[in-house]
């Protein structure tokens, strides 16, 4: 049997055995190097070649979100994010990570689950990264020292986060005042993004070209469980031109000409009924909650043929059914290409649908979606 070869980036040496002993307790694994800083994993990461590395984001040189750059640009390698969850701070690093090229974070053991629990779920996390075809990310190509560590991105400007409800009630009401949805043959009036694996990069090279005068806002699912989502639209709208939040329950569908950016809450689906958001605590669908097909579903049903949906990279199918539903209901769907996918899994499952009316890199997706938007295309382009 080939063993997973894990390449281990941490300066603790109490956690970086714990992280050793994991790994090393699953017959699948084998522990390749360790280090404790920035240059000397790069230079084990260059010299071993391992499958996958597991890394820490506090270095004794550098930082994690520098190595995983160089690592990327260089040697593009499957990159785990293994950070404190409860650090506000490495939070919002832990997402500069991701937008960097890493696939996954994992927090720290904290004692608060048992210790095979953990380990259970850590060494099923780096395993299932050593099996993804990782693209090359050439930011630290672009530095101007080669050299040069690049300082990390300032971090978004600090936004108490707002507690979401237990449950749901079991029926949704009505709504008094919804939004007036458009008539056939209008202009797109609402935006549907689905994201996972390599999400927070694609998100902020598509948003990131929308002005604040855009006229639609988006609606978004992005698969990034607790403990990690709880900051994530925190740190998404220290990036992008839009303002960025988390949906309420309840809230009216915002109209065209109010455009902001409202984001699925880790735990809750999000769904658009009778001209409001609602957070759904209902079950996981494709192991995934937020499920990007929850909220497809409904804007196919409630929006129709004035919605734009859009799949980005990913593992697995999620998202794949309820694109195909958007399409069916007339909606513009724009899936992303294997070439700029992190993982090609949603966006190939779509395509094999018949779920895209258009397939592109994830460079176009900003214009396109800017092209649309204007008054009078009526969801061509």
């Amino acid at each position: 049997m080939t063993k997973t070869r894990v390449l281990v980036i941490e300066d603790s040496r109490t956690v970086r055995r714990r992280l050793v002993q994991a790994l090393e307790a699953d017959p699948g694994c084998e522990v390749v190097g360790e280090a404790e800083d920035g240059a000397r994993g790069i230079a084990l990461c260059e010299s071993l070649r391992p499958d996958v590395v597991t890394l820490d984001l506090i270095l004794k040189t550098g930082t994690g979100v520098e190595v995983t750059e160089h690592i990327m640009a260089f040697c593009p390698t499957p990159i785990v994010i293994v950070s404190a969850s409860f650090n506000r701070g490495e939070m919002i690093k832990t997402y500069d990570a991701l937008r960097a090229g890493a696939l996954e974070a994992i927090e720290k053991p904290t004692g608060d689950e048992p210790d095979e629990a953990w380990s259970r779920r850590f060494v099923e996390t780096v395993k299932i990264a050593a099996k993804i075809r990782v693209i090359t990310h050439p930011r630290a190509k672009l530095k101007t020292s080669a050299n040069a560590l690049a300082q990390p991105p300032s971090p978004p400007r600090p936004r108490p986060l707002e507690r979401l409800p237990e449950r749901l009630p079991a029926r949704v009401p009505v709504a008094t005042t919804p939004m007036p949805l458009a008539e056939p043959g209008a202009s797109p009036s609402l935006i549907a993004i689905g994201a996972s694996t390599g999400g927070p990069g694609a998100l902020v090279q598509i948003l990131r070209e929308l002005p604040e005068t855009f006229p639609l806002s988006v609606l978004l699912v992005i698969h990034i469980g607790q403990p990690f989502g709880r900051a994530f639209a925190e740190w998404l709208d220290g990036m992008v031109p839009l303002p960025v939040m988390e949906a309420k329950h309840g809230e009216l569908l915002p109209p065209p000409g109010a455009a902001r950016v409202l984001m699925a809450p880790p735990e809750r689906h999000l769904i658009v009924r009778a001209g409001r958001l609602w957070l759904d605590d209902g079950p996981e669908r494709h192991s995934c909650k937020p499920s990007v097909d929850v909220l497809f579903e409904s804007v196919a049903e409630e929006i129709g043929r004035t919605a734009i949906g859009c799949l980005l990279t990913g593992m697995g199918k999620d998202g794949a059914l309820g694109l195909l539903a958007m399409k069916r209901a007339g909606s513009m769907t724009l899936v992303q290409d294997e070439s700029t996918s992190v993982v090609f899994g949603m966006p190939r499952e779509a395509i094999r649908l018949g779920a895209a009316s258009r397939i592109l890199p994830i460079g176009d997706f900003g214009r396109t979606l800017l092209t649309l938007s204007r008054p009078g295309r009526g969801g061509t382009v």
